[in-house]
């Protein structure tokens, strides 16, 4: 039994081997007790006095005998454990690279199987579950660099197996190194299909805030009076503003395109996509500026036509009803005179708009005209 060749073929039949080797071991163990107290029993009738049943050499040589039988057996026991542990040393060298191999086809398979999603949701679900997949590529490979090791000492003890354990281990590093190139393209794919869903998803909120905007700033209420017209200005000008901030992401999106990687920016769709943006942009700043002056044109109008009310209000007062004297002495002919100067201020700013081509201009000369013949040229 301790001389056999019987190393086993694979990890499971060296494992029973062993286990049946350790039951022999414990039998040399128990035989070796009971030598040894035979041994002892032996020598004893070697020392005796006087009549003696066997030749005290006899016995000794016989001792001798018994105890190098029993060495030469622990020696062959301990050398075949020596060799048995060397061939689960090897076979189990041989299990874990089946098992990398196997892992390795299978990550191999899903790389190949992949797709890089077709909407930025799907991008990022893809890249959680690449981020898992890297998790899982480091583990294995803390595994496989002890697995190597385990190779590397079974090389430097001289072993006979030492040449397939080297074509094992180059075999399974090139299928390794294999393998984070696939990982490394995947993961380049994604990170490129992530620019490109980011920039489609950012340029659609830029298209519906620039929509929402040109609503806003197209609209053709410019209020009712001077009071509404003003605070339309000054919503207006607050969303002016906000077209102003977003000059810098509408006129940037060339340059965003220019990163995206080659095959993503070249497509026809999406350089379409920038000049729509760019040009809804510009329709957008265009219309604010214009609604920006109409609204200003609107609250000059209505600043006047409130000053001509305010100056025809008093004049019916004077011409449908008395008026006692103004207290501290003040006449109806200084009273005159101030409303004539208003009167005048208001002309001259009627004549203003119209020199500058008001919209409004037929209703500011009739306005003037209204002035001029109730107070005279």
């Amino acid at each position: 039994l301790l001389v056999s060749k019987d190393l086993g073929k694979h990890l499971l039949e060296v494992e029973d081997l062993l286990q049946k080797h350790g039951l022999l071991e414990a039998d040399v163990a128990a035989q070796t007790e009971r030598v040894r107290a035979l041994n002892a029993a032996a020598l004893e009738f070697s020392e005796l006095d006087g009549y003696q049943p066997c030749d005290p050499q006899v016995i000794c040589n016989r001792v001798g005998h018994v105890q190098s039988c029993l060495q030469e057996l622990r020696q062959l026991a301990a050398r075949r454990r020596k060799e048995l542990e060397d061939s689960r040393q090897l076979w189990t060298f041989f299990q874990e690279m089946e098992e990398a191999e196997a892992w390795i086809g299978e990550k191999e398979k899903i790389l190949a199987a992949k797709s890089c999603g077709r909407d930025l949701s799907s991008v990022l679900a893809l890249t959680a579950k690449h981020k898992t997949m890297l998790g899982e590529l480091g583990n294995r490979r803390a595994l496989l660099h002890r697995s190597m090791k385990k190779g590397e000492k079974i090389v430097a003890h001289k072993s006979p197996s030492a040449a397939g354990v080297r074509d094992k281990m180059r075999q399974v590093c090139l299928r390794w190194k294999k393998l984070e190139e696939l990982t490394g393209l995947h993961q380049q794919r994604l990170e490129e299909a992530l620019g490109f869903f980011q920039f489609t998803a950012e340029t659609d909120d830029l298209v519906a805030w620039l929509q929402d905007a040109y609503r806003i700033v197209s609209s053709d209420d410019f209020g009712h009076d001077e009071h509404s017209s003003r605070a339309l200005l000054r919503k207006h000008r607050a969303v002016a503003r906000e077209v102003e901030k977003h000059r810098g992401a509408a006129l940037g999106l060339r340059g965003q395109l220019a990163l995206l990687a080659a095959g993503r920016r070249q497509g026809v769709e999406v350089q379409i996509r920038v000049v729509e943006v760019e040009q809804l942009y510009g329709e957008v700043a265009e219309v604010a500026v214009l609604r920006t002056q109409w609204l200003q044109d609107a609250l000059a109008v209505y600043r006047v036509f409130g000053e001509v009310r305010a100056c025809e209000v008093w004049l019916e007062e004077k011409e449908h009803r008395s008026r006692p004297a103004p207290r501290g002495g003040e006449s109806l002919d200084q009273e005159m005179n101030s409303v004539m100067g208003r009167v005048l201020d208001v002309k001259g700013g009627v004549q203003q708009l119209l020199d500058a081509g008001h919209p409004s201009s037929d209703e500011l000369r009739a306005c003037g005209g209204d002035l001029n013949c109730r107070y005279g040229r």
